[in-house]
This record gives structure tokens, C-alpha cells and sequence, in this order.
């Protein structure tokens, strides 16, 4: 991670099954953000199709991993020199459909794809659980990892992603109005349990809650946006924080590897020298 970053969470209402419209406000959206020489842009969960559809719906939209979708947004991270985290309908070579993520470095180039493997209440019906995996990807702003939605409210997968180096997660979401006092608290605890930064980017409209917020590597909210409407939510943030941060609450230092779920021999770890 650079030792000053500026990432910025777009926050948006998807227009329900109108995904060229919602690529279009998107491609608006990254440009905007790339006037405020941002350098991550992390966009919400299902953000092109929107989230109530029907299977036969999600059908029609899905594509493949480098689909129409995916190259638009390689074509605006490469002219933004930003990366860009974007979900949308995955279309898997095994039939099935995926949540997925992509992620785009700031020169356009895919570094990954992400499956979302803890599917929520009517998702089950729809799509496949992705593999119990969370990469880190190392990418020009610095190690990230993505966990959608409904991933976040298990401790056990932020906590794999900080063990093995990740320095900000993102959290692309549709996380409802009747839930929203869980995303209060669930951000902030798995920023503080991993001395990590969150970005929690959230839809807003359509019974999401909106409230996208970064938090900082000791838990603290330091940037919200609405819980009523879109926005750009952009802050600037400091690497320096988070090597203080797990200096003055060293849980990575001390932590025992045995504590982990499946224990070493079935999810290796590596040691806290390595982070």
C-alpha cells in the first residue's frame, strides 16, 4: 500500500434489471471519481443488475468472467490510473451463476475474480456458493482482500484474509435497512479484531441502507456516507496508521495459529513475519 492512498465507495441505486443503464451511471461514477485523482474505486454488490430479481432474471445478465462488464470497467481503471473492484453476475464454464468480484489494477488488467461463498437467505435459490477461498491481491495500491456481503458477518474469514497480509478489506454489499445495525457494528469489530482498514460499500435505495463507511485499523469510523442517497464517499487514508495501529493492539503478533479455524494442516498460515 502506498503510503497515502485516496479510495473512494460508489454508492448507488441500481435501476432493477437495466444493466446497460447501471454501466453507464457506473462509467459516469468512476469518472467523477477520477477528477478527485482517486486511487481504488470499489463499487457495491449486484450493482448492475440490482438485487431482486428473478432467477431468470440474473440469468439473462449473467456473462462470463471477462465479459462486456468487466472490459468496460478495464477500460476506465486504465484511464482513471485507478483500480477498480467490481461485481457483477458471474456465468461459470460449470453452468452455474456466481456473486462475483473482479479486480482491476490501475493499468486495466484483471490480477482476479473473486466467488462469494456464504450466500444469504434467497441467494441459496439463485446462485452457487463459491470455494471457501480469500485471496490477497497485491495490487498497485496494496494487498486487498474482497469479502462480499453476508462473508463479513463470519469473524473467521476477515480473519484469514489479515493473517495473510491483507492490509484493507472490501466489503461490496447489499445490506438491507432491517440489518443495518448489524453493518454498524460487524465493520468496525472486524477492522479492530485484524487491525485492518474496511470499506464497506453498500447500495442505497430499494430497502439497502446505504451507510458506506471506512474504517480505520483500530475500529473508528472515519468516513460515512447517507443512508438516503448516492454518493461518492472518498477519503484519504495513511499506511502509517495501520503499522501503528498493530503496534499498539498487536492481536496479529500474538495470535496463535492454532486458533484458526481447520487448524495449520488444513488451512496453512503463515507466521506474522511474513505479513
Amino acid at each position: 500500500m502506498d503510503a497515502m492512498l485516496q479510495v473512494c465507495a460508489v454508492q448507488i441505486t441500481p435501476i432493477m434489471n437495466q444493466v446497460e443503464a447501471n454501466l453507464r451511471r457506473g462509467r459516469e461514477f468512476v469518472r467523477r471519481a477520477a477528477a478527485e485523482e482517486v486511487d481504488l474505486i470499489v463499487f457495491p454488490e449486484l450493482w448492475t443488475t440490482g438485487y431482486y430479481l428473478s432467477k431468470e432474471a440474473f440469468e439473462q445478465w449473467a456473462e462470463p468472467q471477462h465479459g462486456p462488464t468487466i472490459q468496460s470497467m478495464q477500460e476506465e481503471a486504465a484511464r482513471a490510473n485507478a483500480a477498480i473492484v467490481c461485481p457483477y453476475v458471474e456465468q461459470g464454464h460449470d453452468g452455474q451463476m456466481y456473486i462475483s468480484v473482479a479486480v482491476i489494477d490501475c493499468d486495466g488488467e484483471v490480477m482476479g475474480n473473486v466467488r462469494k461463498s456464504l450466500l444469504w437467505g434467497r441467494e441459496q435459490q439463485i446462485f452457487a456458493r463459491g470455494e471457501l477461498e480469500y485471496p490477497i491481491f497485491d495490487i498497485k495500491v496494496g494487498k486487498i482482500g474482497v469479502l462480499i456481503c453476508y462473508e463479513m458477518e463470519f469473524p473467521e474469514t476477515s480473519r484469514l484474509l489479515a493473517l495473510n497480509g491483507a492490509e484493507m478489506i472490501v466489503c461490496p454489499s447489499v445490506w438491507s435497512l432491517s440489518a443495518a445495525h448489524r453493518w454498524d457494528i460487524q465493520l468496525p469489530a472486524r477492522s479492530l479484531d485484524n487491525t485492518v482498514y474496511v470499506l464497506g460499500v453498500n447500495a442505497v435505495g430499494n430497502n439497502a441502507c446505504g451507510k458506506s463507511k471506512l474504517v480505520s485499523p483500530l475500529g473508528d469510523i472515519l468516513a460515512e456516507a447517507s443512508d438516503r442517497k448516492e454518493e461518492l464517499l472518498i477519503r484519504m487514508i495513511d499506511k502509517e496508521a495501520l503499522y501503528w495501529a498493530r503496534e499498539e493492539v498487536p492481536y496479529l503478533e500474538d495470535y496463535r495459529r492454532r486458533l484458526t479455524p481447520g487448524g495449520e494442516k488444513r488451512i496453512p498460515i503463515p507466521s506474522y513475519e511474513q505479513l
